[in-house]
């Protein structure tokens, strides 16, 4: 539900793993931690890219010994709770830009949604990405839509509700842009985004979460329907929430560096990832009594908190797997619309009971 990038536990263990596996591998006079190969890119500019692990596991946890190492267990009891799902097409996202934020930023984010719907991005592709939330359905057998729409945006460029918010006065902000931006009260297929620029902070961000995702009090907003935050943190917290294309200062000199991001920012790239993980989660459990795994409502485990940390193939105990490399050094796992490339995280395949995406090799 709350979706920290990568949580401060999670690094510590990371840093150990890469430094065993670093360990592991010289005591074995085995190739340092890092694979490629050279293949041809299937978009329409034929570019070259290579497929590389920088995180790659040692061999005794590699493929060979786990065809879904990805995060698979038999052990997630991720179960439905009988609530809906949205499935109705399209799912309509009303943004809202919280704060300051310039076009080039914007343009980056809507991409990343638009992508969502593009079957003619090549292969991987955030379409495809997207369809594995399509196998998430509700009691009538609904399946979560595969088409998703920006149905409206509303830019608070003033802070209407200052520059630090918490849980509760999010709603506010929703409920502010509601009246102001008249959006429709889409109880049936809509869902907010509320997107915070780099100098808004957020309770619990940065220590505890990057996003989350709840639904609208009637008594604050008039009705409910669900939504997600997401905070940009460029300035506050790269290194936990735009991970792994920032650091913490203790990993800087242990096991692989940081990865260039695709777009080449740092903070929004990030975001990208932590927006996908959100959106996953709503549309298969909107008003929190849908798809989940645990017993407390409160807290739940969602399909995107089951694949944190994992962008390919070989992934898992703190590695991120097997990604792509572009001829400019920039990292991706997802091609998308007009062009754009995405690092997005993996989210829980419920029928293969592991955590999948477009550009796996398993």
């Amino acid at each position: 539900m709350s979706s920290p990038a990568i949580t401060i536990a999670t690094l510590s263990f990371l840093f150990l793993s890469v430094s065993s596996s670093l360990a592991l591998a010289q005591s074995s006079n085995k190739p340092p931690a890092a694979q490629s190969l050279n293949v041809a890119s299937p978009v329409a500019a034929a570019a070259e890219f290579e497929l590389v692990n920088p995180k790659l596991p040692p061999r005794s946890l590699s493929l060979a010994s786990s065809k879904k190492y990805e995060g698979s267990s038999d052990l997630v009891h991720l179960r439905y709770h009988m609530g809906p799902v949205l499935s109705s097409a399209p799912i309509n996202i009303y943004i809202i830009w919280y704060g300051r934020w310039n076009r080039p930023h914007k343009s980056l984010i809507r991409d990343f949604l638009n992508s969502i719907s593009d079957a003619k991005a090549p292969s991987p592709s955030v379409a495809e990405w997207w369809r594995t939330t399509s196998l998430y359905t509700d009691q009538t057998g609904a399946n979560v839509s595969r088409s998703v729409l920006i149905a409206g945006e509303y830019a608070d460029a003033k802070y209407s509700h200052g520059q630090h918010l918490t849980r509760l006065s999010i709603q506010q902000v929703i409920a502010s842009a509601a009246k102001s931006a008249t959006f429709p009260v889409d109880h049936k297929n809509g869902m907010y985004l509320v997107l915070t620029s780099h100098d808004v902070t957020m309770q619990d961000f940065c220590r505890a979460v990057c996003g989350f995702h709840y639904f609208t009090f009637p008594s604050m907003v008039g009705y409910t329907m669900p939504y997600a935050w997401v905070g940009q943190s460029g300035h506050q917290c790269p290194e936990v929430c735009a991970y792994p294309f920032a650091l913490p200062g203790y990993m800087g000199h242990g096991g692989p560096g940081k990865l260039r991001p695709p777009n080449g920012e740092t903070g929004v790239d990030g975001m990208v990832s932590v927006i996908g993980h959100e959106l996953a989660e709503v549309v298969s459990n909107p008003l929190i009594n849908a798809w989940y795994a645990g017993e407390d409502p409160t807290a739940p485990t969602e399909i995107g908190d089951l694949c944190e940390g994992l962008y390919g193939t070989g992934g898992g105990g703190g590695y991120i797997g097997q990604v792509m490399r572009d001829r400019g050094g920039k990292t991706f796992n997802m091609n998308g619309k007009r062009g754009r490339k995405f690092l997005v995280q993996w989210i829980w395949n419920p029928n293969l009971k592991a955590c999948v995406g477009p550009n796996s090799i398993d």
